[in-house]
């Protein structure tokens, strides 16, 4: 009877100790372990991260370390840590948060546009996904990239198409430029590219002209008419005479891409840089900034008529006059004039 009550009490005892053990281990697997009150929390996790910065990053979100901890290791994620930005749900269990932290890598929005420079196109984008500006400024100016896919120092911003596109926040500096590669190509359809052949333009001429456009108009709906002005005075061999390179001309001149210069000065004018469109007859080297994709088809579809000049209107702000003779710019050019030395814009 004594044995029975001592192998009855084991029995019992081990039932307890089995249960709180099971109860300890669902705890530690299933029970909720995140600290926060919003509906999500992002990880950030760097590429060379391991398993103790990891720690370091999930700490604040989280209940209790030490249970999250065990789940890792069992589940092999401690030696298995990947860069990217993950997402942890309010009353996410320890078995939940190691899964997603294992496979659930979520993409990034990246959006650019109106960069001037490449170097400008890499601090916007490193402010996006994990790579410095230094090191995606590395990727897009490497000369051999650039020669082996039909780029150089003038035209390589003609590569990046302004638009949103998604990528995984680890990705590095040669991956986003392969892809941006990538939607070059998809950009230039077939219907693109004969409305540039037509034209007797390359892709990456009609993207350094329609950078012109670009900024000589804010207004879409413009664009396609200042496009038509350009054109025509391609063909007929004038000048184009764009202010915009000329200012361009100045600020890569000096180095200084923060100048403002809202007016353009006959001495400027005697600027010799090939981006100089006032010296240099045809296209500027390679584009002045990133053009909008509106540009872009300004260019490629053109408004057809018989204007060779514009100047801004001052009496519809935004929008340009335009003239098919230059004695009738000049009388546009003198109203336009009169206004800028009334605002006393001297530079």
């Amino acid at each position: 009877m004594y044995i029975k009550r001592i192998l009855l009490f084991i029995v019992v005892a081990g039932l307890i100790g089995g249960g709180i053990f099971a109860y300890t281990v669902y705890n530690a697997i299933f029970a909720p372990n995140t600290s926060f009150e919003n509906n999500e929390a992002y990880l950030y996790i760097p590429s060379d991260a391991d398993f103790s910065e990891v720690k370091e990053l999930v700490t604040p979100l989280l209940k209790d370390m030490a249970s999250f901890e065990k789940v890792a290791q069992r589940k092999g994620y401690v030696s298995n840590v990947r860069g990217g930005k993950y997402a942890i749900k309010k009353g996410a269990n320890n078995n939940d948060i190691v899964n997603s932290l294992r496979s659930l890598n979520i993409p990034v929005k990246v959006a650019f546009n109106n960069q001037e420079t490449i170097a400008d196109l890499a601090g916007r984008i490193a402010m996006q996904i994990e790579p410095d500006s230094v090191a995606l400024l590395q990727a897009f100016t490497d000369d051999a990239f650039l020669k082996a896919n039909g780029f150089n120092a003038n035209t390589e911003l003609a590569m990046y198409i302004p638009n949103s596109y998604e990528f995984f926040w680890n990705t590095s500096g040669k991956e986003f430029r392969e892809r941006m590669l990538k939607e070059y190509k998809r950009f230039w359809t077939d219907a693109r590219l004969s409305k540039a052949k037509a034209l007797n333009l390359t892709p990456a001429e009609v993207i350094t002209l329609a950078s012109v456009v670009h900024k000589e108009t804010a207004k879409v709906d413009e664009r396609p008419r200042v496009a038509g002005v350009y054109l025509n005075r391609l063909r007929q061999g004038i000048l184009l005479q764009a202010d915009p390179t000329v200012i361009y001309a100045i600020k890569k001149h000096t180095g200084n891409f923060n100048t403002v210069i809202k007016r353009v000065l006959y001495k400027d004018l005697e600027l010799d840089s090939p981006y100089n469109t006032y010296k240099y007859g045809g296209l500027p080297p390679g584009p002045i900034a990133m053009p909008d994709i509106s540009a872009i088809d300004a260019v490629l579809s053109p408004e057809k008529h018989d204007y060779l000049y514009f100047v801004a209107n001052v009496e519809n702000f935004g929008y340009h006059k335009f003239a098919k003779t230059l004695a009738q710019h000049n009388r546009n050019k003198a109203q336009y004039v009169r206004w800028i030395n009334a605002q006393k814009i001297n530079r």
